[in-house]
C-alpha cells in the first residue's frame, strides 16, 4: 500500500486561471515576447513548432499553454542534474518543447504530459518532424493527477495548473519514491508564491538550488528562476 506524504486538507475549492503568467510589455504598454527571435531560431534549428502562447483556458484549474523560453531551457540542459539516464515528465507539456529540446540536449527520456488534445495533437506531429526516437520522447493526452508515476525521477512545472492539481500530482510522486526510492528532482520555472508554499508543506520535498534566470530579462523580475527541490534517495 502507498504511504502518503504529508498533505494539506483538500477542499475542492479552484482559483481563476490567470490571463498570463508571463508577459512583458514594452515602453508603450505593448505586450510582447521578448524570446520570440531566439525562439523561433531554436524551433528552425529543432525542425519543430513551438512558439507563441496557447488559447486561453476555458476552465479554472488547468491554464493556457506558455512555453519555456529556450534560453531557460538551456541552464536547465546545463544543470548537470538531467542526462542520458534520467527520465523527465513535463506536466502541461503543450506543443512538446521541453521534453523535446531536453532529450535532443541531454539524451533523457521524457515524456510529456496535457489535457488539451489539440496541443498534445501539435506535440506529436513535432516529434515526427525532429525524427526523435518514439521509445525516448512520448506524448500523452490525459489530466496529470491521472499520470501513475513509477520510476521517472525528474518533473518540469511551468505554471500548468492550479495548487488543488499540483497538491494531487505531488502526492502521486511521493507516493511512488516511497515505492521506489531513488533521486528525484522537481524543477518550478517562475513559481508562483502559493507553489512554494505548498512545497514547503512536505517533509519528504527539500529545496536544492535554484537557477538564476533574471539577466534574460533584464534583472527586473524575481520569478525569473527555476527552482529546484529533491527527494533523496537516502544513505
Amino acid at each position: 500500500m502507498r504511504r502518503q506524504g504529508t498533505v494539506l486538507e483538500e477542499t475542492g475549492d479552484t482559483e481563476p486561471s490567470p490571463v498570463s503568467t508571463h508577459l512583458h510589455f514594452d515602453k508603450g504598454g505593448n505586450m510582447r515576447d521578448l524570446q520570440e527571435a531566439p525562439d523561433r531560431e531554436w524551433d528552425e534549428k529543432l525542425g519543430i513548432i513551438t512558439a507563441g502562447a496557447g488559447e486561453d483556458s476555458v476552465d479554472t484549474v488547468n491554464f493556457r499553454y506558455e512555453p519555456t523560453p529556450y534560453a531557460v531551457l538551456e541552464r536547465l540542459a546545463g544543470s548537470g542534474l538531467i542526462g542520458p539516464d534520467s527520465v523527465l515528465i513535463d506536466y502541461g507539456c503543450g506543443r512538446g518543447r521541453c521534453p523535446l529540446f531536453l532529450h535532443a540536449k541531454t539524451g533523457c527520456r521524457a515524456i510529456g504530459i496535457d489535457h488539451n488534445p489539440v496541443l498534445v495533437g501539435e506535440a506529436k506531429a513535432n516529434l515526427e518532424r525532429m525524427k526523435a526516437e518514439k521509445q525516448a520522447v512520448t506524448f500523452r493526452r490525459m489530466r496529470a493527477q491521472d499520470y501513475r508515476v513509477t520510476g521517472e525521477d525528474s518533473f518540469y512545472f511551468f505554471n500548468p495548473f492550479s495548487e488543488v492539481i499540483l497538491q494531487a500530482v505531488l502526492q502521486e510522486i511521493i507516493a511512488s519514491w516511497y515505492e521506489n526510492p531513488r533521486q528525484v528532482y522537481l524543477f518550478f520555472y517562475y513559481p508562483k508564491d502559493e507553489d512554494v508554499a505548498l512545497l514547503s508543506m512536505y517533509d519528504e520535498i527539500f529545496f536544492y538550488d535554484e537557477i538564476d534566470c533574471t539577466d534574460l530579462y533584464g534583472g527586473q523580475d524575481k520569478r525569473e528562476r527555476v527552482l529546484i527541490y529533491e527527494l533523496s534517495a537516502g544513505d
